[in-house]
């Protein structure tokens, strides 16, 4: 009672400016990391979202003043990103975990949570802003999930590139009010504990802390959580050394070393629209041809060519004064195709990419269809990814047998194998596939069940009762086909 009571009376005097409401939130004590990291997010993510105003905001003179306008964008970062998620993630990934009881509950809690399309939709978010969080938490209806981008979540402590503790930030706005909730995942020795805080602010400061019922009257403060081997998030960054801050395990997006390139490309691509616009066809007329004669009968005003007509400008020649001067300037389509594709060969150099994977056409970028090379620039980098997203990806599935343990909903095996079988049909034929390790199960360099492993994307364990079943197959037809020839026991003597 008595904390509530002091928590309005804050507010109150907030409000009335007697007291100061704390500024940021990196202003906590509690948080390592200050906030110049996170300003290059913000970059990032303005420019996925496709204005960046250092970019885009372009000024100009013109005889009646300076003016701005927006700068045309080609919006690459968001072709990039949708691009490498789409090739790492899709619904032909297939997840498959030993114990076939907890492969059954794990795919429920995934189909109920939409995992696929969601995973995927944050993936692109993980490229475009450098990384994303998965939460797993509880409610009524069994095991959840919940999905955060990179702005809007803090690490508290991390073992080599491991987060142990973080802070989840979101902004709730209501009328002329801004509200923060924290929501902070720490250790407090063998206790987990989640704390949730509220913070009100009439302006863009995170201002003074409120009670939770403000918002949420269902929300707890705060919720201890015993027998837990790891933190209930799990965070997923691209498999690119973050050159900005070494000394935080955040990433950084896969873009963000080829800033440079992706303003000339939204320079180049500006420049081509305005071609159009700023070459058009003009037909210079004196300016004797088009003054107004004034019908002196009905008053109305007459010109000799129609004034409002951008074909034509006026302009008084000190010679021939009567020629009528068609002037069609050669738009330069070509070079500004030409311009653009270089840069956009030089941009997939910088993000790991095939030359050529991006074309632009005149009208829009294009991304290439073919099949990829394994050897190509493109598929090593979509492996690459694949390292990190398919450690994540385990690592969430031992978050949610956590929760489902916890709370009762299942049982999660203390030994389970996973194995994630990424989509590599761009790439990749699958009847060569499977006749490369035929061919190496003919030489005995592998075995049989090796192969089955590899080509079906199964785990050991099941590769090994499909061995077993195609063994068992084989001699039920041997036996079949020596009974049908009278070879058995019992035949002619």
């Amino acid at each position: 009672m008595w904390k509530n009571l002091i928590a309005k009376l804050r507010q109150v005097m907030y409000r009335m400016g007697l007291i100061r409401g704390i500024k940021s939130v990196y202003d906590k004590k509690e948080i390592p990391i200050n906030e110049t990291f996170f300003n290059q997010i913000d970059v990032w993510k303005a420019l996925y979202s496709g204005y960046h105003e250092d970019f885009h905001k372009v000024k100009y003179h013109t005889l009646n003043g300076t003016r701005t306008r927006r700068m045309a964008t080609l919006n690459i970062p968001k072709v990039v990103a949708q691009e490498l998620a789409t090739l790492i993630f899709n619904e032909r990934c297939e997840i498959s975990i030993s114990d076939p009881a907890f492969e059954e509950n794990v795919k429920e809690v995934f189909r109920r949570n939409q995992f696929e399309r969601e995973f995927q939709r944050y993936l692109e978010y993980t490229f475009a802003m450098g990384g994303a969080v998965v939460k797993v938490f509880a409610d009524d209806s069994g095991v959840r999930l919940g999905y955060v981008t990179a702005d809007c979540f803090i690490p508290l402590s991390w073992d080599q590139d491991r987060i142990r503790e973080g802070l989840f930030v979101s902004e709730i706005r209501r009328q002329a009010k801004k509200y923060t909730h924290l929501e902070w995942h720490i250790w407090e020795g063998s206790e987990y504990v989640i704390r949730n805080e509220l913070y009100e602010s009439s302006g863009e400061d995170l201002g003074v802390k409120v009670p939770l019922a403000t918002l949420f009257p269902d929300l707890q403060e705060e919720v201890r959580i015993r027998n837990l081997k790891r933190p209930l998030f799990v965070y997923i960054k691209p498999n690119t050394a973050n050159n900005f801050d070494t000394t935080i395990p955040l990433g950084i997006a896969v873009y963000a070393n080829a800033l440079d390139t992706i303003k000339s490309l939204d320079i180049a691509f500006d420049s081509f629209q305005r071609e159009f616009r700023l070459g058009r066809k003009r037909i210079i007329v004196p300016t004797a041809a088009i003054r107004t004669v004034i019908d002196p009968q009905t008053g109305q005003a007459h010109r000799y060519f129609d004034a409002s007509d951008e074909v034509y400008d006026a302009f008084n020649f000190d010679q021939d004064s009567d020629t009528i001067k068609d002037i069609s300037v050669q738009l330069r389509v070509e070079e500004h195709i030409n311009a653009i594709n270089a840069l956009l060969n030089l941009l997939a150099m910088q993000i790991g990419f095939s030359a050529g994977t991006f074309t632009f056409d005149g009208q829009g970028v294009k991304t290439a269809t073919e099949v990829v090379s394994e050897n190509s620039k493109t598929f090593r980098t979509k492996q690459s990814h694949e390292i990190v997203i398919e450690e994540a990806i385990r690592e969430l599935i031992e978050i949610i047998g956590q929760v489902g343990e916890l709370y009762g909903f299942f049982h999660a095996p203390s030994e389970y194998e996973v194995t994630i079988t990424f989509d590599d049909s761009v790439a990749q034929d699958k009847n060569a596939d499977a006749l490369y390790w035929i061919q190496l199960v003919n030489s005995g360099l592998v075995s049989k069940q090796m192969a089955i492993q590899r080509v079906l994307g199964v785990t050991k364990e099941e590769a090994a009762a499909l061995l077993k079943e195609i063994q068992q197959e084989q001699q039920t037809v041997t036996a079949q086909a020596v009974d049908f020839f009278g070879m058995t026991s019992g035949g002619e003597g």
